[in-house]
């Protein structure tokens, strides 16, 4: 089936007003995009942030009068509509989708491939993911940085902490590369579904543990692994500290460049930090607690 789309440029405040205009005059489908480089990441469940400049997509059968839409927009809406009008090639949407991933190599050994593609190399430690609901496929720079981080320690027998666990993908992949145990905590509930689905894929259901954390039981662990945010970070230090034993190691990311030193002033006094690592706007900050 063709398709055209119609752009709307809006901000934080006027985004809803024109996704509920979209949604009165029949549009089947609505989407927000962020108008400049302005990323939001990883909101609460639940919880919808907007971008300054949102563009607002609405999607109808080409088949449809736009200009009845555009008309009625124009006049139930205060503000001037800019709006840009977008034919969209008919495809199978699905194929195309699954086109765009690829296996990807992390370090020496460590690959993560959607389950639809070869495997590159069978003996080498391969995690099978897909896209789905949570977080984390190992596209994006803070879970590569950890990632990288993890296929280089030894993990042989270690009980592993994935602090927002997301997908499961440090969790898993740390199983992988040789770890006992693994503990994954999120307060995302979907979180902790995706994670169990991707262990089951995997054949590691056994040795992944994911709790909410009002759930988790008291343990401690050899390696923490903390991909979130630079505040959460920041704010939860403590008790991302008592998750590690003496002795253990911690690599924490999803930390702009510009907040990469706040966050190891604070973890600074407990942990002797390595070297930050970057990839493009991130960083990862590691050590290992005295």
């Amino acid at each position: 089936m063709a398709w055209i789309q119609i752009r709307i440029d809006a901000d934080k405040t006027s985004a809803d007003h024109y996704s509920d205009l979209l949604m009165e005059i029949g549009c089947p489908s609505v989407t927000y995009i962020d108008g400049q480089n302005n990323p939001i990441y990883e909101p609460k469940p639940g919880e919808v942030l907007l971008w300054p400049q949102t563009i607002v997509i609405g999607l109808f059968e080409a088949s449809h009068d736009m200009q009845a839409v555009v008309d009625y927009l124009k006049t139930a809406s205060d503000a001037p509509l800019k709006y840009k009008l977008e034919q969209l090639e008919d495809k199978d949407w699905e194929r195309e989708w699954m086109d765009n991933f690829h296996p990807i190599k992390f370090g020496e050994r460590l690959w993560i491939c959607p389950s639809w593609r070869d495997i590159p190399e069978p003996d080498a430690v391969n995690v099978l993911l897909d896209p789905g609901l949570a977080f984390g496929t190992g596209t994006h720079a803070t879970t590569a940085l950890c990632l990288k981080w993890l296929e280089q320690q030894d993990l042989s027998g270690k009980t592993v902490v994935d602090f927002g666990c997301g997908s499961g993908i440090l969790g898993i992949a740390a199983i992988k590369l040789g770890a006992e145990r693994v503990i994954g905590i999120d307060i995302d509930p979907q979180a902790l579904v995706a994670s169990r689905d991707n262990a089951s894929r995997n054949g590691v259901v056994e040795q992944l543990e994911v709790y909410l954390p009002e759930n988790q039981p008291e343990f401690s662990a050899d390696i923490v692994v903390a991909n979130i945010l630079a505040q959460p970070l920041r704010e939860l230090h403590e008790v991302i500290l008592g998750f590690l034993k003496p002795g253990g190691e911690i690599a924490m990311s999803g930390i702009l460049e510009e907040q990469a030193q706040s966050v190891a002033d604070v973890y600074a006094p407990f942990l002797a930090l390595d070297a930050i690592a970057q990839e493009g706007e991130w960083t990862r900050v590691s050590g290992k607690k005295g």
